[in-house]
């Protein structure tokens, strides 16, 4: 997709009411340090339409970026952040999970999963809970570029086996410096929007 225009439209707090969207939705979850913003201002060609922070947990509210008006990025609060209280973690959880429940327009939910790391236990219950949402995740293992190009296949084992993916489930490997992986995620992207 050639991106011509692309805004943040509509920014969902936790009281908020979710929009009813008549485009296409794709969502993006992760832990709250996993690259979420700088990924989502590479798919756009953006410097910081997302906002990137070097303090985890900057996305508390659930975020649609208008994409070309003919469909939305969703950005989903960031979980597993430890300097917010059980309460507050409830809450962004129940939002998601309205969420991801009420879309009539989710097409698509891609996980976000830190490449140099083994899953988390957080990250495992986000993927088992998309899957019992009803959604096959594509996961894009963030931070590629952080790690030497002889452990990638290494790394992907260990996502794979760490989350225990359901077979056929896409990895998409990707780096917000080198923008590997873009394309890829774009053509998954526009295969769900082109179904419209």
């Amino acid at each position: 997709m050639v991106i011509k225009s692309a805004q943040l439209e509509t920014v969902c707090g936790i009281t908020s009411k979710l929009p009813e969207n008549e485009r296409p939705e794709v969502a993006f979850a992760g832990k709250s340090n996993v690259g979420k913003s700088s990924l989502i201002n590479g798919l756009l060609n953006r410097k910081s339409l997302a906002r990137t922070s070097s303090q985890p947990g900057k996305t508390q509210t659930i975020n649609f970026y208008n994409i070309n008006d003919v469909m939305y990025l969703v950005d989903l609060p960031g979980y597993g952040y430890a300097k917010v209280s059980e309460e507050t973690k409830a809450k962004w959880g129940k939002m998601i999970e309205n969420y991801l429940h009420s879309s009539k327009q989710l097409k698509a939910v891609f996980l976000l999963i830190d490449i140099r790391h083994e899953p988390s236990a957080n990250d495992r219950d986000m993927y088992e809970w998309i899957v019992y949402q009803g959604y096959e995740p594509i996961i894009i293992a963030t931070k590629l570029d952080k790690i030497k190009r002889s452990q990638v296949q290494k790394q992907m084992k260990i996502l794979r086996e760490g989350l225990k993916l359901v077979p056929g489930t896409k990895i998409i490997p990707f780096s917000a410096e080198t923008k590997q992986g873009r394309d890829e995620i774009w053509e998954i992207i526009d295969s769900f929007v082109m179904e419209e």
